[in-house]
């Protein structure tokens, strides 16, 4: 995310809990991931597993620039 993006999370934040909700399950699916990326061989069951993460991952992120996008319109 870009340091503009990170500034916008961080002044809305406290009173959106949309936004809030997002992006704990957005850090939540990275740290998942993380473990994932770790290992050296992933079985077939891991990697539908990891592959169902990114998805989920990246549409808490489309959510959370939706969110931002409403702040940017506003301000």
């Amino acid at each position: 995310m870009e340091r503009t993006d990170e500034l916008l999370i961080e002044r809305h934040i406290q009173q959106d809990g949309e936004l809030r909700k997002h992006v704990e399950d957005h850090r939540k699916l990275e740290a998942a991931l993380e473990d994932f990326n770790k290992r050296i061989y992933l079985t077939p069951e891991e990697q539908i597993e990891k592959k169902k993460l990114q998805k989920m991952k990246l549409a808490s992120k489309d959510r959370i620039y939706a969110i931002l996008s409403k702040y940017r319109q506003s301000a």
